[in-house]
């Protein structure tokens, strides 16, 4: 899978390292963040939301991203919709 590296959480210590790429053949963004904790993961699969199962399906995760990464979030959305064109 050929993925463009995005960037990485600027205050990412050696054991934490949320991360941003893009993988440009699929057109999808990718995301390596930290796992949420019990209490959020809950509320999320709790949500109602038209078209939207309840839950959280087996193939799916709940991930973390800090708010810090948000313009290489755009950045990579930028990136995956310039690949989305070509």
């Amino acid at each position: 899978m050929p993925l463009l590296f995005i960037g990485i959480d600027p205050d990412t210590g050696k054991a934490d390292s949320p991360t941003v790429w893009v993988d440009q053949e699929k057109k999808e963004l990718v995301f390596q963040g930290w796992k949420p904790g019990p209490e959020l993961e809950a509320e999320c699969a709790t949500f109602e939301i038209p078209g939207h199962a309840v839950g959280i399906p087996q193939d799916e995760s709940v991930i973390r991203i800090p708010a810090r990464m948000v313009h290489m979030i755009r950045e990579a959305c930028d990136a995956v919709e310039r690949a989305a064109f070509q």
